[in-house]
């Protein structure tokens, strides 16, 4: 089995044997926390949820890093330690990695798991009366821009950093002890956007109920306040027509549901009469919504 870039997959999957298979991903970005620690540490989470998304076991990783050659090396040094802690929690080893001279700093990982062919979970699995649950708040993208512009509360940036550095191993193990259908992981794209990926690929329709997707503290309030990156406007091109939102939810509430998000939750559609019991293993998770036969658009919010 292989499992490639077809339908935007997490991570990449090659198959060595008939009971063994490779995960393979990489991901990098910019500094999304003014701790350097903190921000090496993000980095470590996202790149690792990519494999844990698939149902996989990190190995190994290698760091990517751009960076200015004329910089703080100790901020540098700080970065890298920040990362090699979260791969240490995983029990992923750094066997290496590369660096470039850069002006604009980037840090990341490029991550080798492991998992069994027949237990892989991709994001095309998603099956009409499925529950979609989601494993983390959303809003890291809107706080994020708000500690830039130096308007954001200690509340908030807290909230946002518990959640960006918390390891999603716990849900992607319960997934699979559970047997979820499909899953991806929530990043750039926003909810929306990758649960549009999902849906695509499944072939089903996904209802999410907005008044249920869980919100770090003050979103709305810091969207409301214009504390928007591109990716609002980025995200509503990437799915197009493909959604449909009720008249009761709000325009704000829409750009939180397709706010980009740095290391968040996972998105797992999973048969409903599990979904209780998920939740009670993952107490960070809530159910979101639902899966349906395709109709005439990929997710309605309601």
């Amino acid at each position: 089995m292989i499992v490639g870039f077809e339908n935007s997959d997490d991570a990449g999957v090659f198959r060595l044997s008939d009971d063994l298979a490779l995960v393979q991903t990489v991901d990098f970005f910019t500094p999304v926390a003014d701790d350097p620690e903190v921000y090496g540490r993000v980095a470590a989470i996202n790149a690792l949820s990519d494999v844990y998304a698939m149902g996989g076991r990190p190995l190994t990783a290698l760091s990517v890093v751009c960076y200015p050659q004329k910089g703080d090396w100790d901020v540098l040094g700080r970065i890298l330690l920040g990362g090699q802690m979260a791969m240490n929690e995983a029990g992923v080893v750094v066997i290496g990695g590369h660096s470039v001279d850069d002006q604009e700093m980037k840090f990341g990982y490029a991550v080798t798991g492991l998992v069994h062919p027949g237990k892989v979970v991709t994001n095309a699995g998603a099956m009409p009366g499925d529950a979609l649950i989601l494993t983390k708040p959303i809003g890291t993208g809107a706080i994020n821009t708000a500690v830039k512009r130096g308007v954001a509360s200690r509340e908030s940036m807290e909230a946002c950093i518990a959640a960006m550095t918390t390891s999603s191993a716990a849900a992607s193990k319960a997934m699979t002890e559970i047997g979820a259908n499909g899953c991806t992981d929530v990043t750039g794209f926003g909810l929306l956007g990758h649960a549009y990926e999902m849906a695509k690929a499944s072939g089903v329709t996904f209802t999410i109920e907005s008044s249920a997707v869980p919100l770090l503290p003050e979103t709305l309030e810091l969207i409301e306040q214009g504390m928007l990156t591109r990716g609002d406007r980025n995200n509503r091109e990437y799915v197009g027509d493909t959604i449909r939102f009720e008249e009761s939810v709000s325009g704000i509430m829409q750009s939180a549901l397709y706010d980009p998000q740095t290391a968040g939750g996972l998105l797992i559609s999973l048969p409903a009469e599990r979904a209780e019991e998920y939740t009670a293993m993952v107490a960070s998770a809530y159910v979101i919504g639902r899966v349906g036969p395709l109709g005439s658009k990929l997710i309605d919010v309601i």
